[in-house]
This record gives C-alpha cells, sequence and structure tokens, in this order.
C-alpha cells in the first residue's frame, strides 16, 4: 500500500501520477483485523447490458476469490475505483509539496507551523518532528475520506533499529491519537528486516497492527507471520525481473527448477505457511504484471493490481459457464497438504534469519530501503528550505 511519487512534477502526465490510493474490494468474512467490510469492485455502468443479460466479468469472479487493492489515481479513477484505504509516505509528502493546489498542502503549512518542533535546538530533530507531524496530518485527512485503514509509512532509516522503529510508532500513534485518529484505523508500514520483523512482533503484542513490506524471501514471510504481522506484503514481478538477470539464489532456482514463477511460488509457499500452521497474518501479493498472475493468485488474501490489469479484467465479459473454470489456486484445504521441510519449520532468530536471506532478498530489500531513506532526506532537505511556512 506505498504510493510512487517524484518531486519535481513537471508536466501534465506526472501530475495525474500524483497521490497513489489502494483501494480495496471486500469479500464476505475478510479484511485486515477490525477492518470495514467494503464493496467489491464491479464492472462500470458500461458493461451493464452484458450483465443484466446473466453475465459477469472476469473482475466479478476473481473478486469472489480475493480482495483486489488497486492502485487508483484520484482525479482520474475516483468514480471507477473509489479509495476505502490509503497508504502516506514520504514519496506522498513530496507529491504534495510539488502540487502547491492540492487539498493536503495545508496539512503540510500545518505541520510546519506546529510550535512543538520548535522546541528542538537541532534542525535534524526539528525537521524529524515537522516529518512526523506532515505524515500524520496528511494521514488524518486520508482517513476522513477513506472508510478503511491508513497505512503509515516508518522512516526506513531505522530499518535496522527494533527500538528506534518502536518509538516512531509510539510517535506517530500520539499524534494520531491527539488528531482523534484511533488506532484501529491504522496500520504501521515497516521495512522486512530482522530488526523490523521484531518490532513488529513486540508492537502486535500492544495491539498495535504492522503491515510488513519488502519481503522477497521465506524466510522474511515465516518470520513475519511467526511474529503476528497483521499484513504481509510479497513483490511477485520484482522477483521475477531479478530471476532474469541474476542467479545464485537458491530459493529462486529451486522454483526455476520446478518450471514456477519465483515470485508466485513464494506468494505460494508464504500462503500455505500461515494458513497450515495456524498464523493470523494476512498475504498480500503486490508487484502483479499482468492478468495470468493475478488468475495464478486467487485464494491470496489481497492481490495489489496495476489499473490496467483492472480495466481489461473489467471489460472481459464471462458466461455463467465459464466463470466456474477460474481455480482458486490458495486455500486452507490445499495449505494442509502443502509440505515444508524440518528446516524451514524452525523458530526463526537473528542468527538463522541471516542465513537463510539469500542474494535476491539482501539485493531487493537493501534497494528498497535506500529508495525510501532517499525520499525521507529529501522531504527533511524540502522542509528545511520551506520553513518557516506562509501565514496558516
Amino acid at each position: 500500500m506505498s504510493a510512487t511519487l517524484h518531486s519535481p512534477l513537471s508536466s501534465s502526465v506526472q501530475r495525474r501520477r500524483f497521490l497513489r490510493f489502494r483501494v480495496q474490494s471486500a469479500k464476505p468474512n475478510s479484511g485486515f483485523k477490525h477492518q470495514k467490510i467494503f464493496s467489491s469492485v464491479r464492472a462500470s455502468a458500461s458493461s451493464s447490458s452484458s450483465l443484466d443479460a446473466g453475465l459477469s466479468t472476469e473482475l466479478d469472479v476473481v473478486t469472489g476469490y480475493s480482495e483486489i487493492v488497486p492502485d487508483t489515481v484520484v482525479f482520474d479513477d475516483f468514480e471507477r475505483f473509489p479509495p476505502t484505504a490509503a497508504t502516506v509516505s514520504s514519496s506522498l509528502l513530496l507529491g504534495i509539496c510539488s502540487l502547491p493546489d492540492t487539498k493536503f498542502k495545508s496539512a503540510v503549512d500545518t505541520a510546519l507551523a506546529a510550535s512543538e518542533c520548535n522546541t528542538f535546538e537541532s534542525s535534524d530533530d526539528r525537521m524529524s518532528c515537522f516529518f512526523d507531524k506532515a505524515l500524520v496530518n496528511v494521514g488524518g485527512d486520508l482517513a476522513k475520506l477513506v472508510p478503511g485503514r491508513v497505512s503509515t509509512e516508518v522512516d526506513a532509516r531505522l530499518a535496522y533499529d527494533t527500538h528506534g522503529i518502536i518509538r516512531k510508532v509510539h510517535d506517530l500513534l500520539k499524534l494520531y491519537n491527539e488528531i482523534g485518529v484511533s488506532p484501529e484505523r491504522l496500520l504501521f508500514k515497516i521495512p522486512s528486516t530482522w530488526q523490523g520483523i521484531e518490532a513488529s512482533r513486540l508492537l502486535e503484542l500492544e495491539g498495535i497492527q504492522t503491515h510488513m513490506t519488502f519481503v522477497y524471501s521465506f524466510v522474511q514471510a515465516a518470520a513475519a507471520a511467526q511474529a503476528g504481522s497483521s499484513v504481509i506484503q510479497i513483490f511477485v514481478g520484482r522477483l521475477r525481473d531479478w530471476a532474469r538477470n541474476h542467479t545464485g539464489d537458491l530459493e529462486i532456482e529451486a522454483a526455476l527448477r520446478r518450471g514456477e514463477d519465483p515470485g508466485l511460488a513464494l506468494v505460494t509457499k508464504a500462503y500455505n505457511y500461515v494458513h497450515k500452521y495456524g498464523h493470523n497474518s494476512k498475504l498480500m501479493a503486490a508487484a502483479v504484471r499482468n492478468k495470468q498472475d493475478v488468475f495464478n493468485l486467487l485464494g491470496v488474501d489481497y492481490i495489489i493490481s496495476p489499473l490496467k490489469i483492472l480495466q481489461s479484467l473489467k471489460e472481459s465479459v464471462t458466461p455463467p459457464d465459464e466463470k466456474y473454470s477460474f481455480v482458486r489456486r490458495l486455500s486452507p484445504q490445499s495449505a494442509a497438504s502443502y509440505n515444508f521441510s524440518d528446516e524451514e519449520l524452525v523458530t526463526w532468530d537473528q542468527y538463522s534469519f541471516a542465513s537463510a536471506l539469500g542474494p535476491a532478498a539482501v539485493e531487493l530489500l537493501t534497494v528498497g530501503l535506500d529508495s525510501y531513506a532517499s525520499q525521507s532526506k529529501r522531504v527533511e532537505e524540502l522542509f528545511g528550505k520551506i520553513w518557516p511556512p506562509p501565514n496558516v
């Protein structure tokens, strides 16, 4: 549930990419813990004649198996895919600052006018305070717009500091409480380092729900499940891309020898582990690249899908006799028969986690962390240039 925004945005095409929201469709009795049930993503009115004739779309069919989490642009796609959940992140703040006419600009200006941040003598501490305030102010505005959860990015520069992550989440929660957003409306997006997973474990024990990102290996998924993380997000396409250009990752090579796509194989394995051994985590498959990926993931808790894939699914009409040809690939029943090795069923600790982390996960995790950390630094540098803001 992240936004991918860049600053400055200098063209109309870039402006259309601003403010990416994750929209969730719901199937009965599923969702984040305590989360409201959302309306399913359905075909648009343009296909109503086909639906009236007793036909359904591929999108209707797949939403019966998994919750679809589209990336949608508010300005262009709100009516087609109204957002029901959102993510606030450093890249989102960069986008807001680059578009002065956005409705969220006042949330950032108000954060930069926060008197309590001015009490810090250190410029770094002052900018960090403004950063947290801006995240929460924007998150609070998003919470008014969507019925579901707002996932808040935790500073990636803390990825290897368990207690730093926990302190940051507590600080953000306190700020959310001050503006009247309850913990039940919130998730905190944490990188899946060992330290991040340990922070997730401790936060979940407090009842604070976490969203683990940058998961590229079974050990990360299994350790997060053992920690009780609420949501575990796996990037299917990124693993596929890595496998096309690299060798030497035993987990990926084992999947390829079985004739399996490494990203899809990881989602399948993680899902089966969670369901076979009674963990409460929800699996989210991200970076899907085509409709076949969606079909191969049917049954996973959440599928993040690009709009072009959703549009194709929505425009593809499925006769009643064909909709039953869709096969649920993942289910608690199939998970029960999945076999794991003894090495995979250990209780993961920091040493075994590090030993099992393959080169794909190490590289992709590092790239993701560097990107997030760079965006956070750019936000603080930008705040330093525009602070103090105009009168609020």
